[in-house]
């Protein structure tokens, strides 16, 4: 695309010595967003009526499919630059999350040092950070392992790219699990024999103090394996559709794969987020016992996940064709449909969420009999008038023979209608 800078440019490569390299976050980053800022220019240019060349302004179709070549050249570009500033984001999240997991062991070790004041230091204190730095210990060695996949995020990425909100759910009551566990475990290994300490721990840890913690452990693990079983086969069975994401996204956890907020997703993990919260303030008040979680609070996440794994089983949906007709210009006639003549599909799901990205339209694919025929992008100010998720308008290719057709939609997600049958006159 030209004026987005190429990979490999060097920290001069852009304008005003922005560094358009493509190996770094900030070269990728900035690339990325002078390659945007370059298509957008583009498509609104077409979009007034400029820039087609003059041997093609006598004939609206052949101008319409130069115009939506020109674009889709320029999106394949674009998606280029995305994928590099994605790569380079899961670099630095990776130094990220490793920085933030340090600095909430250096913040509880402030903490215990600041709360020991007149106390003095006792062997809880050291249990708590001991189950502390174990856990970051094993996060600092998987965000290395994992350097190429966000590093301690990759657990919580699906298979799509996103953040998943189930697996950051189950992550989250792992990791208190855990937490608790370790800090009995440390608090019992030094603990005297005599005065009951020992007994206080190990009854901490008996099923009728655990059982609802248990239990919402269990929930949130199961909801993750269901979640990801129920889309995976739904994708599968062609009743659903999925396309990756660019790069995760914080936004993930509680929207739609659109970007736009989801209940079903925001409650989820809101709930479980306070939940959680409830049962750390438990452990705070009973260190070296595994907090006591309600039943009360134990029916609620699982009334959660529950309408959680509803709403992956009824969100998207296949396209569908409801009808076809012939695509008319003012003043035109009434008239069978004929090669070389617009049609107008009209039906839902053209356009399936997450792929409204310009090189991700210029994937739709419409199969006329045995022909197939890429849907072109019109461009409109703000967007595209074409394809959009409820109307895709084609011509009809001349290799068309005439008689009864059937027309299909093929969309992004790689799935495809049913049939539509049309009749092609002479």
């Amino acid at each position: 695309m030209t004026g987005s800078g190429e990979p490999g440019a060097g920290a001069d490569g852009g304008a005003g010595g922005t560094c358009l390299c493509g190996r770094c976050p900030h070269g990728a980053r900035a690339g990325h967003q002078k390659a945007v800022a370059a298509f957008i220019a583009l498509r609104e240019e077409f979009a007034a009526g400029r820039g087609v060349p003059a041997g093609l302004a006598h004939s609206a179709g052949a101008a319409r499919q130069w115009v939506s070549d020109e674009l889709a050249l320029s999106a394949q570009g674009l998606a280029a630059r995305g994928a590099a500033e994605g790569v380079a984001w899961l670099a630095v999240v990776r130094r990220r999350t490793v920085l933030v997991v340090w600095g909430a062991v250096v913040a509880l070790l402030i903490g215990q040092a600041l709360t020991a004041i007149g106390g003095g230091w006792t062997p809880g204190r050291t249990a708590g950070l001991v189950a502390a730095v174990v856990p970051a210990l094993g996060l600092t060695v998987a965000a290395w392992r994992q350097h190429a996949h966000g590093g301690a995020l990759a657990p919580l990425v699906g298979v799509d790219g996103r953040l998943s909100t189930s697996r950051t759910v189950a992550a989250g009551w792992a990791l208190l699990a855990f937490y608790a566990v370790l800090m009995a475990a440390v608090r019992l290994a030094i603990a005297g024999a005599g005065g009951g300490a020992r007994e206080y721990l190990l009854g901490g840890g008996e099923l009728a103090h655990s059982a609802g913690l248990l239990t919402v452990l269990a929930v949130g693990m199961a909801v993750a394996v269901a979640a990801h079983g129920l889309v995976a086969g739904r994708v599968r069975a062609g009743r659903a559709q999925k396309v990756s994401a660019e790069r995760p996204r914080a936004v993930d956890l509680l929207a739609d794969d659109n970007g736009r907020g989801s209940w079903t997703d925001a409650q989820y993990l809101l709930l479980n987020a306070v939940v959680i919260a409830f049962a750390l303030v438990r452990l705070a008040g009973q260190p070296g016992q595994l907090p006591r979680v309600p039943w009360g609070l134990v029916a609620l996440v699982a009334l959660s996940g529950a309408a959680y794994l509803a709403g992956k089983a009824l969100e998207g949906g296949r396209p569908v064709i409801l009808s076809v007709v012939r695509a008319r210009e003012l003043g035109d006639l009434a008239a069978p449909i004929r090669t070389g003549d617009d049609i107008e599909i009209r039906g839902t799901g053209f356009v399936p969420p997450g792929a409204g990205t310009p090189d991700r339209l210029a994937r739709t694919v419409v199969r006329i009999g045995g022909v197939h025929v890429p849907v072109p992008l019109v461009p409109v100010s703000g967007g595209f008038g074409n394809p959009t998720d409820g109307v895709l308008t084609v011509p009809v290719p001349v290799d068309v023979e005439p008689g009864r057709v059937e027309v299909c939609v093929v969309t992004a997600a790689g799935v495809e209608t049913d049939g539509y049958p049309i009749d092609v006159q002479d």
